[in-house]
């Protein structure tokens, strides 16, 4: 067994060595990966060594770069070093992290974690939290404990009812939500018809004379007030302390978005973005995003403890009743599961507070360079200077048709390998996502970055 391990972390320590000179983009395409991996399943099977050599082998071209500094699609951090290493033993220990029993120190690593959080982020030290998959499942979360106290509220068990004959919920957010919320609010029976849309102003953030109209307006149904930490396309945040106010004197649950921006509290430069988002009642955030952990790790607090584990916990049959003692499955929609506080606990203890803020700093720094060296080149402009570490640039051609050309050259920055953009809808226009999350972003990084696109730009305008 231990060959086989050696042999893994062997193929894995040439792999990162590698990323520097790595194509970002994959360069296999989806026919040639089923060829080479769709084999027949094997009446007998085969050595372990052969298994992990033909595996690296099969998958080559089919590993995007995203764990290598110049991936700048989608909000992907790499993989701290501590964090890695402490996902290998996460897998090696092999804890199903369900209970305090099942897995004793991971639960306690769970509770320091969630504490640690907690102070770092600026949340109520009362409030609860649970690690689950991604921001996906914490907001799930999150709206579950909502949903759970707004209809105890009118009288109405939901856990023992369900959803038939209960009264109607309602979610206020801006279409810059992310689609994560719509798939929440689907998940938990709510439906997305439920899901009212409040004005928006040119940056982003919600307008509170509309978030006030709203509120008074349809009734009073039990309602839910999503909020952004850190919108998906230009990281513009919410005005909390304001919000909330409105939200609250109107009865209403609100909840933050807080997949990036939450993690600007660790920075003295950009905390100010989140003044009064203690004020809500239920945030989430991604650990596999600026804190650069392992797929996967979300993190969801809920100030109103009570309500996020009633919406959860489950005994059974063969629980041991430990009432004074937190047990995982009883703040999260997850029973067997494997023991992420401990690549969460890792990368706490190897970044610290100066750490966890140097990375914000310098992502955010890399961001703006990005978009103002880019959207200044030749055939280029700036759609939308980042707020933290999101940015949006777009490329404009000589016969107008500037969208199709903004996704052509999207295109062809991915197919020159330096670099990796994604491309997104806003304002109505196309326009090149810039995102910066990667703990291996250098300067050099960046620079190279601009080159490539620069060299492309350049080829682009001399047909």
């Amino acid at each position: 067994m231990t060959n086989v391990l050696e042999l893994a972390a062997a193929h894995a320590a040439r792999y990162l060595e590698t990323l520097p000179t790595r194509p970002i983009a994959a360069t296999a395409s989806i026919a040639d990966l089923h060829e080479r991996l769709a084999k027949p399943l094997p009446e007998i099977g085969l050595p372990d060594a052969t298994v992990i050599d033909e595996l690296v082998r099969d998958t080559e071209g089919g590993i995007m770069g995203s764990a290598g500094g110049r991936f700048f699609g989608w909000v992907i951090g790499g993989t701290l070093p501590a964090a890695l290493a402490a996902d290998w033993l996460t897998s090696a220990w092999d804890q199903n992290a369900a209970s305090n029993l099942t897995a004793p120190a991971e639960a306690v690593i769970e509770q320091v974690c969630g504490e640690w959080a907690k102070e770092l982020l600026g949340l109520p030290a009362a409030a609860s939290f649970g690690l689950v998959t991604g921001c996906q499942m914490a907001h799930t979360t999150a709206l579950a404990s909502a949903r759970h106290k707004l209809l105890r509220e009118r009288g109405w068990d939901v856990e023992a009812k369900g959803l038939s004959g209960a009264p109607s919920l309602r979610i206020l957010t801006t279409e810059n939500r992310h689609e994560s919320i719509l798939r929440a609010a689907r998940l938990l029976g709510v439906g997305t018809d439920a899901i009212v849309y409040v004005r928006a102003n040119n940056s982003g953030c919600i307008e509170l004379r509309a978030l006030e109209e709203a509120l008074q307006s349809g009734g009073d149904p039990p309602t839910i007030v999503c909020l952004q930490a850190g919108d998906l396309n230009t990281g513009v945040f919410d005005p909390f302390g304001r919000a909330c106010e409105i939200a609250h004197r109107a009865g209403a649950w609100v909840h933050v978005d807080g997949a990036i921006g939450l993690w600007v509290a660790a920075s003295e430069r950009h905390r100010h973005l989140l003044r009064g988002v203690e004020q809500a009642d239920s945030w989430a955030t991604d650990g596999h995003k600026w804190l650069n952990l392992p797929f996967d790790s979300g993190l969801v607090f809920v100030r109103d403890a009570a309500a996020h584990r009633a919406s959860f916990a489950q005994d059974t049959s063969y629980s041991v009743p430990t009432e004074s003692v937190r047990n995982q499955k009883d703040w999260n929609p997850e029973w067997s599961r494997r023991g992420r506080g401990f690549p969460l606990y890792a990368a706490f203890r190897a970044l610290g507070r100066a750490g966890i803020a140097e990375i914000v700093d310098r992502g955010c720094r890399h961001a703006e360079r990005l978009v103002r060296g880019i959207g200044g080149l030749p055939g280029a402009e700036i759609a939308a200077v980042p707020v933290i570490n999101q940015g949006l640039v777009r490329f404009v051609s000589r016969d107008g048709e500037h969208d199709k050309f903004t996704d052509r050259v999207i295109c062809l920055i991915q197919e020159d390998g330096v670099a990796w953009f994604g491309g997104a809808t806003w304002h109505g226009m196309r326009v090149m996502r810039v995102s910066v999350s990667n703990w291996r972003t250098s300067d050099d990084d960046v620079e190279r970055t601009i080159d490539s696109v620069r060299r492309v730009l350049a080829a682009e305008n001399r047909q």
